[in-house]
């Protein structure tokens, strides 16, 4: 190994053990770091760390054209950390690559929309009922909690409070655990799930208490695909796409609505959706604060409710 490449290899880890020190995951993006490191020694380039270098490594890869700049992006912030230790590193444009497109605006379904939702994931696998079973326990679990889907589907059987009615989620999106509360509607769902699951399979094959039809845990493919089925199957497969994801957008701006219509000092009560969300900054909950037409609605009438004063 270089000595450039060696150099590199001990400023990735270094870097990659700073960012999971603030509670990053960083495992993508370590996976990136370290491509990078392979690509500079099988190449056996010398330093600096340069432009043409960060972007030959990224156009190596096929694909789409926003995987590429979000390497290119893990790259440019990385530089940023490099120039400490070599001022000769150069900074990357970050619109050198920039994205085709943004993420797209979640779908917020009505309650009748979401009724729809679960109803045909219900009656998604009549062959199969297993499948319907768990995708509309998981369904329901999503919109009536927020969770990120990739919580919930690794949620274990221990996890699970079925009498106290708290779930445990673990490995989170910033690597803190936290205690979810369901409401007692839900909890009734999970404990009727549960006895669904187990006659189905006495014998566990997984600890995991989202099962698929074949008794393993559901992965996030397996969730993706039974999703898109129902909503297909509930006639939403035509405008703007709907995906797991946009449950936990519904669910923060129906508690926002909830609040509202209760008068609630909805500022005061914002902490305590970014803590139940599991947001790792308050900032982020703002994300989630899509402006429906209801909750604007609400919002409006109530400044402007007595005689137009603030």
């Amino acid at each position: 190994m270089s000595v450039f490449a060696k150099m590199l290899a001990e400023k990735v880890q270094s870097y990659i053990e700073l960012r999971r020190s603030l509670g990053y995951a960083f495992k993508k993006q370590a996976a990136t770091l370290r491509a990078f490191v392979r690509h500079v020694e099988s190449e056996q380039l010398g330093g600096p760390l340069t432009k043409g270098m960060a972007l030959n490594f990224v156009l190596s890869f096929a694909g789409a054209a926003n995987g590429r700049a979000t390497r290119h992006g893990v790259l440019r912030r990385f530089c940023e950390y490099l120039a400490v230790y070599d001022a000769r590193t150069e900074a990357l444009d970050r619109r050198a690559l920039p994205r085709f497109r943004a993420i797209p605006p979640p779908r917020i379904l009505s309650d009748g929309e979401l009724a729809s939702l679960i109803a045909a994931c219900s009656r998604l696998s009549p062959t199969t009922p297993q499948r319907g079973r768990t995708l509309t326990t998981l369904v329901g679990l999503l919109a009536s909690t927020g969770l990120r889907s990739g919580e919930a589907l690794r949620l274990d059987r221990a996890d699970v409070d079925l009498v106290g009615g708290v779930l445990q989620i673990r490995k989170t999106k910033f690597r803190k655990d936290r205690l979810v509360p369901v409401h007692t509607t839900t909890l009734t769902a999970l404990r009727q799930y549960a006895r669904q699951r187990d006659a189905a399979f006495p014998v566990a094959k997984d600890c995991g208490f989202f099962l698929s039809s074949r008794g393993n845990r559901l992965s996030s493919p397996g969730l993706h695909i039974a999703f898109n089925a129902a909503c297909k199957l509930a006639g939403f497969d035509n405008g703007k796409p709907m995906r797991p994801h946009d449950l936990r957008h519904r669910f923060a701006v129906t508690r926002l609505a909830t609040w509202h219509r209760e008068n609630a000092d909805v500022q005061a009560l914002l902490p305590l959706l970014a803590t139940y969300l599991g947001h790792a900054r308050y900032s982020d909950t703002a994300y989630y604060v899509t402006g429906t037409a209801d909750l604007l609605g609400i919002a409006a009438d109530r400044a402007f409710g007595d005689g137009g004063a603030l």
